[in-house]
């Protein structure tokens, strides 16, 4: 039988290169957007070139009072699309990016960034535990600012920490059901992210490159096919870990 794993934020960028390689290594995926149909059905029309089974469902993981209708989407889906009540992998990545001083963040960018990255991942993986199989994984996206500092992401850090602090009691909660969870903090990746800050901005791009030990700034490619490995049994016994995907920045 085909695990079959749940990727959020998929239409572009970090998930969609997770969902991509996660069908290349032979999964099925159902990917989430919340306003790029396109875009994620387009991902979902690559997946099934190469053979595996894939659809999109549209999810704000900002709005948590649409979990339970998006669980019972979710719920008929798998029934339709495969014949299971259950799926096997769930990759929290869906998020945005807001950088502001302290001094500067507002209640409203500092509520939407607690709403998407903490408290969507709390309660989304909350109400999807019962469709979750046993002996499933899962993996939250952090960040490497949660180890280094940058000015103008303390929020947006302190919220990937708490992620952080979360994937390790989601580890030692769900054990019993054989559940592994880690958490990946990726570094600087050309993105749209911030609007392709890193990508398209010459200054940050060269200071980022220069701080990293390998020399370079990250791709998608360095990271979705990290997140796709873990998901495997070959790394069954990785649980409650944060693992930085950067290169070696600021080492």
């Amino acid at each position: 039988m085909n695990k079959i794993a749940l990727v959020t934020g998929a239409s572009r960028g970090l998930g969609r290169n997770t969902a991509l390689h996660i069908a290349k290594k032979g999964g099925d995926v159902v990917i989430t957007y919340q306003s790029r149909e396109q875009d994620a059905q387009a991902v979902v029309d690559q997946i099934r070139a190469m053979g595996r089974q894939a659809l999109a469902l549209r999810l704000d993981v900002g709005d948590v009072d649409g979990f339970p209708l998006f669980v019972e989407h979710l719920r008929a889906a798998l029934k339709q699309t495969w014949g299971r009540d259950s799926f096997d992998h769930l990759v929290n990545n869906a998020g945005h990016g807001d950088a502001a001083l302290i001094e500067d963040t507002t209640h409203a960018q500092f509520d939407r960034l607690v709403d998407v990255h903490f408290k969507g991942v709390f309660f989304l993986t909350q109400a999807l535990l019962p469709l979750l199989a046993d002996g499933g994984r899962i993996v939250n996206l952090s960040s490497g600012l949660t180890r280094m500092s940058y000015p103008g992401f303390s929020a947006y850090a302190a919220v990937k920490g708490a992620v952080e602090v979360l994937s390790v009691y989601m580890a030692k909660e769900l054990g019993g059901r054989g559940i592994a969870v880690n958490t990946v903090a990726p570094g600087a990746i050309e993105t749209d992210f911030l609007g392709g800050a890193v990508r398209d901005t010459p200054d940050l791009h060269g200071e980022f490159r220069t701080s990293t030990a390998l020399g370079r700034v990250g791709m998608p490619d360095d990271i979705g096919p990290m997140i796709a490995a873990l998901l495997g049994e070959d790394h069954r016994w990785i649980n409650a870990q944060r693992i930085e995907v950067s290169g070696g920045y600021l080492i």
